[in-house]
């Protein structure tokens, strides 16, 4: 079972800076996780994912489950050795997509009832069939399937989600075998605070070995998304990992690391990196623009990244209008590398008592909106 060990918090703010010690290596936090849904990060080796300073991938139960299949993974010895990955893996259960497939799916006590969107056939998920898939799978970190509200929604469908939530927190973790695996809770509540509050701290008190928090950043208003996280982060153990799931710009990076958040997983790096969008400290960079067009200058000063150590921001722009696959693999290694680096300079920040300082002048620097 991963055991996470809080090394530092910043006296001046609630950042905090650990340890979590996994089966497949240690995970220093805060740290960022790349999406590998299919059991890949998108266009890259594992070897240059983990050259780019990646410590920990987040693959998707639910689509492994859909493709290649739960049996050929486990004939293979499990996720790690399938995907050729060394490091530490949390998998999602799926809760999100299957969210996403409204016209789809079915969401009763028992569990969710949909149409597969690869063949059309009829798939069940429970709790205990989404646990007993992820124990094949092996991850390190495994999440129990839970009911996630896109924004905005009513109290009423909160509240169902909650509750529903809860009961297959408790029914995963009851149907658990691999103590190894470390199973955290999810806490939801749509965006009502006094159900987010609650289900905290009912949430707490099942005593889970972390926490995550899901349903946010999913529509609603940015302040919104801090408010509700500061409600619940203020409610979750000290000693206990923190996940906040599916975010990934930097600046709400910082503001999540800032209420507490020890762990964030998202898409973007890799997403925009595909379309010519570069992460950069002054925020984003369009390499598809002609102003780059006679610009040999690298995408960022000092990255040491191959596309930043290689190229210039001239060639990367060909490769995109060429369509050459070479500029997309580029940029979402240099995106990666970004966001190792950054929240690495975040944790030494906590470390040394500056973060607030750090903030200000990240913040200050990063021109661009989100």
């Amino acid at each position: 079972m991963a055991r996470f060990t809080l090394i530092h918090v910043d006296r001046k703010t609630g950042a905090r800076a650990g340890l979590l010690d996994t089966p497949h290596g240690v995970v220093e936090t805060p740290a960022f996780m790349p999406v590998g849904t299919h059991g890949t990060v998108r266009a890259l080796t594992p070897e240059e994912v983990m050259g780019a300073g990646v410590q920990i991938v987040l693959a998707n139960t639910f689509h492994l489950m859909l493709r290649p299949g739960t049996d050929i993974i486990g004939r293979a010895g499990g996720l790690h050795r399938f995907m050729h990955w060394g490091g530490p893996i949390l998998t999602d259960s799926g809760g999100f997509q299957i969210f996403s497939l409204p016209h789809l799916r079915r969401v009763t006590e028992d569990g969710v009832l949909f149409r597969s969107p690869i063949e059309g056939s009829e798939v069940r998920l429970t709790p205990e069939r989404v646990t007993q898939i992820e124990e094949v799978l092996g991850a390190d970190i495994i999440m129990p399937l839970d009911v996630c509200l896109g924004f905005p929604a009513d109290r009423s469908a909160a509240a169902d989600a909650h509750r529903r939530t809860m009961a297959w927190a408790d029914r995963a973790r009851r149907a658990q075998q691999r103590q190894e695996q470390s199973l955290f809770a999810i806490v939801q509540g749509g965006f009502e605070p006094e159900l987010r509050r609650r289900a905290a701290d009912e949430m707490v008190a099942l005593d889970f070995p972390g926490y995550a928090v899901g349903g946010l950043s999913v529509g609603e208003p940015r302040a919104m998304t801090y408010d509700l996280l500061a409600e619940v982060t203020t409610r979750l153990p000290e000693g206990k990992p923190r996940y906040l799931m599916g975010v990934g710009v930097p600046p709400s990076v910082i503001e999540a690391v800032r209420l507490g958040v020890d762990m964030f997983d998202c898409v973007l790096p890799t997403r925009v990196g595909r379309t010519g969008v570069a992460l950069t400290s002054d925020g984003r960079l369009n390499l598809r623009n002609a102003a780059h067009a006679d610009d040999l200058a690298p995408v960022e000063d000092g990255c040491p990244c191959p596309a930043c150590r290689g190229y210039s921001r001239a060639y990367l722009r060909h490769l995109f209008k060429a369509a050459e696959m070479l500029g997309p693999r580029l940029l979402s290694l240099h995106n990666l590398t970004f966001m190792t680096r950054f929240v690495r300079a975040m944790r030494e920040a906590i470390l040394e008592d500056r973060f607030a300082s750090w903030t200000a002048e990240a913040l200050a620097r990063y021109r661009t909106a989100w």
